[in-house]
């Protein structure tokens, strides 16, 4: 039976999420060369290949992709007993804007609550601008917040596309206002609809403004207006109206995660956490 090494196991799933010798390096404090020495030594262990390499592609062999979740299953076990040895806990406090915490929510506070269950996270949910404020005042440690105006710092997740949605039977007749579902004053993403109806020369009215977001895709889901959402959370059963109405188009914005947290064991679990948000995000539209 073979015996399983952690550190071989680990650059094992450092490669795999990084898709990159040179990333799963940085990400783990070592050299290249290191991760590659320590990947071959599983592979030997294993008697399989788990890493097929060529100068442009890293990826995972079919029998690297059966193995990946048993080695997370293995280093996350090896984390609780270790973990188990100390009774210090750590904790930070995590900000998660509105728009971007999907259905995986719960499935990625899972997955780092299993790398680290010695870390308590303080989860604080609200929009972009707000937790921004926060994290420089320090209220937060990190965030997971869209870009806001020309900031360019933070480490990028993901892109994400916005578009107007309502429902197949939402009517807007020429000459109208249209009615416009909207968060409170305080939403980049509201700032960013309502100039681009003004650029346009749309005359528009706010309906259902400062509800938060479930009252918002109420009100859309209901068919009483249309609104802006990121094309990946649109309530079911809407449509993206902009051509069907002349509306404008919206410009795309990134996802970044911010952080001040300097202590290895943080760091690395926010590198687990934004790998589960890449793995988990659904494709945007």
């Amino acid at each position: 039976m073979a015996i399983l090494d952690v550190d071989a196991v680990q650059a094992f799933v450092a490669i795999a999420n990084h898709q990159s010798f040179t990333r799963a390096a940085e990400a783990l404090g070592t050299t290249q060369g290191a991760i590659s020495v320590k990947l071959k030594r599983l592979e030997d262990r294993l008697g399989q290949k788990l890493i097929e390499r060529t100068p442009r592609l890293v990826r995972l062999s079919a029998q690297g992709a059966v193995f990946l979740e048993s080695a997370r299953d293995f280093l996350a076990a090896h984390d609780r007993a270790i973990a188990g040895l100390s009774s210090t806990r750590r904790r930070f406090a995590l900000g998660i804007a509105t728009h971007v915490a999907g259905s995986e929510l719960p499935t990625l506070l899972a997955r780092l609550n299993a790398h680290d269950p010695a870390l308590t996270i303080e989860v604080r949910l609200d929009n972009s601008r707000n937790l921004l404020d926060a994290f420089e005042r320090g209220e937060i440690d990190a965030a997971i917040v869209r870009r806001e105006d020309d900031r360019r710092d933070g480490e990028v997740l993901a892109p994400e596309h916005f578009g107007w949605f309502a429902t197949p039977g939402f009517v807007h007749r020429t000459g109208e206002p249209l009615r416009l579902a909207a968060l409170s004053p305080s939403c980049g993403v509201r700032d960013v609809a309502t100039r681009a109806l003004d650029a346009a020369g749309i005359a528009w009215t706010e309906v259902f403004l400062g509800g938060g977001s479930s009252v918002v895709a109420d009100a859309v889901s209901a068919g009483l207006a249309t609104a802006v959402f990121s094309c990946r959370l649109a309530p079911a059963g809407t449509i993206e109206v902009s051509q069907r109405f002349g509306l404008p188009s919206l410009p795309s914005s990134e996802i970044v995660l911010l952080s001040t947290l300097s202590d290895a064991k943080s760091r690395e679990a926010l590198r687990t956490l934004a790998t589960a948000f890449r793995e988990h995000r659904p494709p945007s539209a």
